[in-house]
């Protein structure tokens, strides 16, 4: 698998597609330096009362940005450039929350990466990945322009040189033109390793110092496991509870009405069927709630079926119109499948309660390690993981495997989730 997408990513495809790439990301690098003074003219208006509401939109284009650099990176050189762990968080209502965002972020070392980036790549970043457009540009005009433009230059008393030729008569014109394909052919031929040169330059840009990265680290394994031991306890008791008040009490009531019933099984035969077959009909009753807790604990369908299906049988259980599309080659760890099972359960929960979404869309997929999950509803937005106790589970339940939740959620709609879980494959 690795070797063929080494190959996609220097094969002639790629190569043909660098010159391409790489002006692309040089259009992002210049909108890189617009974003980067509307940062810098927002902070400086947030003593102004203006900037509060200026700094929140400017920082999320600048993380849009970064967003889409890190994916141009991961697919076309295949360099993975870490997220900001977690999630930067909504802007709250009321001036005070602005003024406390506001802060927060100014004191986010993630920010400061990001704003790095914008300053830095803009120069040197654009330099890199605009030379292979450069050079295959440069190299079709010695090709196919320079033989037909060198004599109204020279009459009109210029001096035509292309590379190290002076270009003043028909046999130097051609002599230019292997010239030119050779350059073509370097532009082409080093296109995907500059753009890997450019795509680690933006790593190098985006994460923090190894100190930083590992004290960062530290503390979100640290917060990891105390979340992790207490969902762990929570569920413990949740199951405890459920036993306690359903299926244990209901037998402990069965018991109760066969001790009746063989004390009357002699005296008053009618009534003792009668309780016989109430204990039938209880005994069915916590068989089904014993069902349901094995259900909440490892659903069948996912142990028989796998997560695809699993999810499918979530979407046909849903209130909502729900669309699945899940591409898996192969079956997950059995953890990693009960917590994206549960993750999208209780995010297809939350969108029937809050988002009066009437269609919901959920893509589920492997892309080079990474499964990604995304749960895109056409309700009324608004969702914030700060705020909602539902989307802060998630995040617990991928905080354990290492995975990230990204809400995009604007006052109006739609909604968009996305769950990434690195899983090895």
């Amino acid at each position: 698998m690795n070797d063929i997408l080494a190959s996609k990513r220097t094969g002639w495809p790629a190569r043909l597609a660098a010159p391409g790439r790489g002006l692309l990301l040089v259009g992002l690098a210049l909108a890189e330096a617009v974003v980067a003074c509307v940062v810098a003219a927002a902070s400086m208006l947030i003593p102004l009362g203006v900037g509060l509401y200026l700094f929140p939109p400017s920082v999320a284009w600048l993380s849009g940005l970064a967003e889409r650099a890190r994916g141009y990176a991961r697919r076309w050189s295949g360099v993975t450039v870490a997220r900001p762990e977690p999630a930067r968080p909504a802007v709250p209502a009321g001036l005070l929350g602005r003024v406390r965002w506001c802060w927060r972020t100014l004191t986010d070392r993630e920010f400061w990466c990001e704003y790095r980036w914008s300053l830095v790549d803009p120069i040197v970043g654009a330099f890199v990945a605009g030379i292979p457009f450069a050079l295959v540009v440069y190299g079709v005009f010695g090709a196919l322009v320079q033989p037909f433009v060198w004599q109204p230059i020279d009459r009109a008393g210029g001096s035509n040189w292309y590379t190290f030729v002076h270009v003043n008569t028909g046999t130097r014109a051609m002599l230019a033109v292997p010239i030119a394909v050779a350059v073509t052919v370097l532009g082409l031929w080093c296109g995907p390793w500059l753009l890997r040169v450019h795509a680690r330059l933006t790593r190098a840009l985006l994460t923090l110092d190894r100190t930083a990265e590992l004290t960062r680290r530290v503390e979100q394994l640290a917060g990891t496991r105390a979340a992790a031991v207490d969902s762990s306890a929570a569920e413990l008791r949740r199951i405890e509870r459920d036993l306690h008040d359903g299926a244990q009490a209901r037998l402990v009531a069965m018991g109760m009405s066969l001790s009746n019933a063989e004390r009357l099984i002699e005296r008053d035969p009618e009534t003792a069927r009668a309780l016989v077959a109430e204990v039938r009909q209880s005994s069915s009753k916590a068989l089904q709630e014993l069902r349901d807790l094995v259900r909440g604990i490892h659903p069948p369908v996912l142990a028989d079926r796998g997560l695809p299906d699993a999810v499918r049988a979530l979407a046909l259980d849903s209130p909502l119109e729900v669309q699945v599309d899940a591409r898996l080659a192969h079956r997950l760890p059995p953890p990693l499948e009960s917590a994206v099972y549960f993750a999208v359960n209780e995010l297809l929960a939350n969108t029937a309660k809050h988002s009066g979404a009437d269609r919901v869309d959920v893509a589920i997929a492997l892309d080079e390690g990474l499964l990604r999950v995304r749960v895109r509803d056409d309700g009324c937005g608004g969702a914030d993981p700060s705020r909602g106790s539902g989307l802060r589970g998630v995040q617990r339940r991928l905080a354990a495997f290492d995975g990230a939740l990204r809400v995009h959620s604007p006052a109006g709609g739609p909604t968009v989730i996305e769950l990434e879980i690195p899983c090895g494959s």
